[in-house]
C-alpha cells in the first residue's frame, strides 16, 4: 500500500498526543489527505481525528488521561484570573508571551487556591514548569528564545471546558 507523503511523521506525532498546528509543515499534508487520515485512524486505532481550522489532534474514548484534565484546569484558572484582571483572555492567549514568573504570580494570587493546592502541577513553580513542558511536547505552547511561552491555537481545545468551569464558579458565588 502506498501511503501519503510524511505518513510516518504524521502518525507518530498524533499518536504521541501532539497537536499538529498550522506552523508545522505536516499540517498542510494532513489537510490535503484529511479524508484518508480520518479513515486510517478510525480503522487502525479506533481514534477520531479532529480537524480545526488551525490544528489537528486525536481523541480516544478509552483514554483516562490526567494530563488533559490538568491542562483544562490550568486554562480554566488562567482564563478566569485574566478575565478578573479586566483582560480579554482570548486576546492574551493569542498575542501575549508569558514568563514562568507570570504563571507563578497568577496562580499564587488566584481565588482558586483550594483547586491549586491539591494539584501538584499547579501549586509550585516546579509544577508549573512541568505542565508547561508537557504543553510544549504536545504543541500547545511554544517556548521563545527569551524563555517565555506563547500559546499555539491548540489551546482552543481546552477553552470550552475552561468557560464552563468559570461559569459554574460564577453561579455558585
Amino acid at each position: 500500500m502506498k501511503y501519503p507523503e510524511f505518513h510516518q511523521q504524521i502518525v507518530t506525532t498524533l499518536l504521541e498526543g501532539k497537536f499538529i498546528t498550522q506552523t508545522d509543515d505536516l499540517f498542510y499534508q494532513l489537510k490535503k489527505e484529511e479524508e484518508f487520515y480520518v479513515k486510517f485512524f478510525k480503522s487502525s486505532f479506533g481514534f477520531d481525528l479532529h480537524a480545526q481550522q488551525e490544528f489537528y489532534y486525536l481523541i480516544s474514548n478509552e483514554t483516562n488521561e490526567t494530563t488533559s484534565r490538568n491542562f483544562s484546569i490550568f486554562f480554566s484558572i488562567l482564563c478566569f484570573e485574566l478575565d478578573k484582571q479586566g483582560k480579554n483572555f482570548i486576546d492574551e492567549l493569542n498575542d501575549h508571551e508569558f514568563s514562568l514568573i507570570d504563571f507563578v504570580e497568577i496562580f499564587n494570587h488566584s481565588t482558586w487556591q483550594e483547586v491549586i493546592k491539591i494539584n501538584p502541577q499547579l501549586n509550585s513553580e516546579e509544577g508549573l514548569k512541568s505542565i508547561m513542558n508537557q504543553m510544549i511536547r504536545r504543541n500547545i505552547v511554544q517556548q521563545t528564545k527569551s524563555n517565555t511561552y506563547q500559546f499555539t491555537k491548540a489551546y482552543l481545545v481546552f477553552i470550552d471546558f475552561a468557560r464552563s468551569l468559570v461559569r459554574s464558579n460564577e453561579k455558585s458565588s
